[in-house]
């Protein structure tokens, strides 16, 4: 069978894929360089070639899991309506009881970059851009007079810990809180953090 040739671009993306799905697969820390090769059918020398070591790899291809879900992110809060329910819409999707990304992976991501330093940069920056475009939708609540949150990152800060801390509960220990009973806890959360009845979350879908 005659490969086709992929531009540099491509075969990063390619690269990338197989990468994401050998860590889910198998782990991240398990991984190898040699695992994505195979899975492609190619050398080690070209996976390396485009990526030098194992740790820019891994590094490279959680960037890239995230740019779908960050672009998602940013369609929920920029959409034409209410502060308030683009903020509802957006943390019930980024919840662990909603569709974002695969938590399985982001957990085992978070455990690795404890000690690949390229990894804890990546995660950091990621985490950053989750929570400023969280608190930016905030304020312009606080500014159009919606809600009256006084600390728009705190709340962003606070909110997104939960979600994550939900997420290693549901994904790791399987029966140690229902899905429901977790999703109660995020509506109330965000209606406390806004300074809201939760009843306000409901009218906002309306």
């Amino acid at each position: 069978m005659v490969r086709v040739r992929l531009s540099v671009t491509e075969r990063r993306e390619e690269l990338l894929r197989a990468a994401i799905e050998q860590m889910a697969a198998r782990g991240v820390a398990a991984l190898r360089i040699a695992d994505v090769a195979s899975a492609l059918g190619v050398s080690n020398a070209l996976v390396l070639y485009h990526f030098s070591t194992k740790e820019k790899l891994v590094a490279a291809a959680f960037t890239y899991a995230a740019e779908d879900d960050l672009a998602r992110l940013r369609g929920l809060l920029g959409r034409r309506t209410s502060a308030l329910r683009r903020l509802r819409s957006a943390v019930r999707w980024y919840a662990p009881t909603g569709q974002a990304k695969g938590w399985r992976l982001w957990i085992e991501g978070w455990a690795a970059a404890l000690r690949e330093p390229a990894l804890r940069e990546v995660t950091r920056e990621l985490d950053r851009q989750w929570k400023a475009a969280l608190a930016e939708v905030i304020a312009e609540g606080v500014a159009a007079g919606e809600f009256p949150c006084p600390d728009p990152e705190g709340a962003a800060l606070r909110l997104t810990a939960l979600l994550d801390g939900l997420a290693v509960q549901l994904t790791s220990y399987g029966g140690a809180v229902s899905r429901a009973r977790a999703q109660e806890w995020v509506d109330e959360a965000l209606a406390r953090e806004l300074g809201l009845d939760r009843g306000a979350l409901t009218a906002s879908r309306r």
